[in-house]
């Protein structure tokens, strides 16, 4: 087996809690939870229950793979310090996934061969993550790359075309199919780690963080 495997993939990036224990394509276990604000009592919950269904001790895994974003900022931070600590903790390195790419990875398994998609999720009231895709070859390429954009932008799309994400398509004037999945299964974080992820695997985690691309900014409530 490579010294990558098996790979303990965390996805907390949005409403899914998900955690995968990945030997290969053809062994692996995945949990994938949907509880709100539930990341910070049930993630390590979930990796306990994955190690004990494999009968893997925690000190088998050679390395981890973590859903870096965009996305909440609070379950970005709570994935990327489990990460963080079961690295530190077992010195083995953390793959930084980018959240959109792994869930383009799991349209590949769905969708016909260059079929284009749009993955959108909400930045807040007034912006949106935004990036377009295109089926290659069980794979995907960027036909848009990932960047912040106005809310309720007719412009990014096409008639009809399908968008997966969770803001709000009721306000769009032109029609789209929106299928309200936002985050990937944790199987599609370690498959991406597996397919992407060897040269940029490090153990040097103090310099690790969540791909925000915005800044976190508190606002303080009027009295």
């Amino acid at each position: 087996m490579s010294e990558q495997f098996p790979i303990l993939a965390i996805e907390t990036s949005d409403n899914i809690c998900g955690v995968c224990l990945y030997f290969s394509r053809e062994k692996f276990y995945d949990v994938n939870i949907v509880l709100k604000h539930s990341h910070s009592e049930k993630l390590f919950e979930i990796i306990d229950s994955i190690l004990k269904i494999a009968e893997t001790p925690i000190s088998q895994i050679k390395s981890l793979a973590v859903s870096a974003g965009p996305g909440s900022f609070t379950g970005l931070r709570i994935g990327m310090s489990a990460a963080k600590g079961i690295s530190e903790s077992l010195d083995i390195p953390i793959i930084k996934v980018p959240t959109f790419e792994a869930l383009a990875l799991q349209m590949s398994d769905i969708l016909p061969n260059e079929s284009i998609f749009s993955i959108v999720n909400k930045v807040g009231r007034d912006e949106w993550y935004f990036a377009k895709f295109q089926i290659n070859s069980n794979s995907f390429i960027f036909n848009q790359q990932l960047k912040i954009v106005p809310a309720n932008s007719d412009k990014l799309f096409e008639e009809n075309e399908l968008v997966f994400g969770n803001f709000d398509s009721s306000k769009l004037e032109i029609k789209v199919v929106h299928k309200n999945i936002s985050a990937p299964n944790a199987e599609y974080v370690a498959r991406w780690a597996e397919k992407f992820g060897k040269e940029i695997s490090t153990s040097e985690i103090d310099f690790i963080e969540p791909d925000y691309l915005k800044d976190f900014i508190v606002k303080e409530k009027k009295i």
